[in-house]
């Protein structure tokens, strides 16, 4: 399933111009607990699902890494990492995440940062990352939360003053595709439980090393109109995991 809503021109202008698009990782709010969630990169070979801008693959050159594999979907997103890449060792190339077939001991270290809930078949993801980790590799991902996800529409519920009364959760355990409206665009993604996005990784043969549903830094929550109301629901989770077999 190839959504690619990236390469709406108007959409990827809006995008665009996001604090984590133009500072980025120092403005992305899951980032301090991601960063902790990482291996070592020095002399590992990475590949970064859904790369998007790719500021997490000049984080991991920058870290050591021997090489760097970006792959997204996105002409648009693929043309910004390239200009933003410095580093010879890293490299990009358009490729939907359902197609990964890379051979068996590709790469050390699989990472993924807002991506994997594009997807509607996160076990063909597992299946691939898995065939493609060398042993004991490291795969570690955020998504969007599923309690973020569950509704569909992604925005608040308000009370009769316009303001913020609470996040709507229903149809918990309907998996499968939403409509949000992100940006003034139709953008689909597919909500899946807790419990399949562990199980299904424990059913591929990895070892789950950390789950992190995080909060935004101080820092950003004092900084930035409308963070600190992300501390009232989970919008992110965060899961290591290592192949064992």
């Amino acid at each position: 399933m190839e959504e690619n809503e990236y390469d709406n021109q108007e959409f990827f202008k809006a995008y665009s111009n996001f604090p984590r698009s133009v500072e980025g990782l120092k403005a992305a709010g899951e980032w301090p607990e991601f960063q902790k969630l990482l291996p070592d990169f020095d002399g590992k070979r990475v590949l970064d699902i859904g790369c998007g801008f790719g500021w997490h693959d000049l984080y991991a050159a920058k870290n050591g890494a021997k090489s760097v594999l970006g792959i997204d979907l996105s002409d648009n997103m693929l043309k910004v990492a390239n200009q933003k890449n410095n580093y010879s060792n890293i490299h990009y190339q358009k490729m939907a995440m359902e197609d990964l077939n890379f051979p068996k001991d590709s790469f050390d270290v699989v990472i993924s940062s807002l991506a994997l809930h594009y997807t509607p078949d996160f076990n063909l993801i597992c299946q691939r990352v898995n065939q493609c980790l060398t042993q004991n590799g490291d795969f570690v991902f955020s998504v969007e939360h599923p309690i973020f996800t569950a509704y569909g529409n992604q925005d608040w519920i308000y009370d009769d003053q316009g303001q913020i009364d609470h996040w709507p959760v229903d149809n918990y355990f309907s998996e499968g595709k939403r409509e949000a409206n992100f940006l003034g665009q139709k953008v689909v993604k597919y909500h899946k439980t807790l419990t399949t996005y562990l199980n299904t990784l424990i059913k591929n043969n990895f070892n789950i090393t950390g789950v992190v549903e995080p909060t935004p830094p101080e820092r950003l929550i004092k900084t930035v109109p409308g963070m600190k109301d992300e501390l009232r629901r989970p919008m992110m989770l965060i899961i290591s995991a290592r192949k064992s077999h």
